[in-house]
């Protein structure tokens, strides 16, 4: 339980400096960093199909928010800050590697389930749906409605990046010309 206390914290921290940084790319990095607390969170809660759909849809919000933030503020270039933003990115890095390396050594051993839910679809799958793939077995009987959330929430976020990332109108044939030089 303490974990989830200090994932809270890091979450609270992580949404103040993206409020009260000044650049935006800094601010989008920030708002990355509590996407991920969430997702680990959820992982801590024992929910990782949860974990993974947040993950994949906080990376591809991640990478719009960084794409429309690079056209707009770029102080990495001008400011002359890249020593501190390496010594910041390798300091990031290893501490990731830190942390994976802490968590994945309690992970079970490959073949071992780590709850009893999932030695329970391994002895009882075949008999109870009569599927041979017990993963579809699994996907498609035991968890239908879970699995057509997860659905629903990564089409919904696919919409929701195609429409940011759209151009509203139809171009003169000068203009996609200086499009495809930048």
């Amino acid at each position: 339980m303490v974990e989830l206390y200090i994932l809270l914290i890091f979450m609270i921290l992580g949404a103040i400096v993206a409020i009260e940084v000044k650049d935006l790319l800094s601010s989008v990095v920030a708002v990355g960093a509590v996407g991920l607390g969430l997702s680990i969170v959820f992982l801590v809660l024992k929910a990782p199909d949860v974990a993974i759909t947040q993950l994949v849809v906080e990376i591809l919000c991640l990478i719009i928010l960084i794409r429309a933030t690079l056209k707009r503020d770029l102080p990495f270039s001008t400011s002359g800050r890249w020593v501190f933003n390496t010594f910041v990115t390798v300091g990031f890095i290893a501490l990731f590697l830190f942390a994976a390396m802490k968590c994945l050594k309690d992970l079970p051993e490959f073949g071992y389930p780590a709850m009893r839910v999932a030695s329970t679809y391994l002895k009882e799958g075949l008999s109870k749906t009569g599927a041979t793939n017990l993963v579809s077995s699994v996907i498609l009987d035991y968890r239908a409605y879970d699995t057509l959330g997860e659905a629903t929430i990564l089409f919904t976020a696919v919409i929701g990046v195609l429409a940011v990332v759209r151009r509203i109108g139809r171009k003169r044939v000068e203009e996609k010309i200086k499009e495809e030089d930048e």
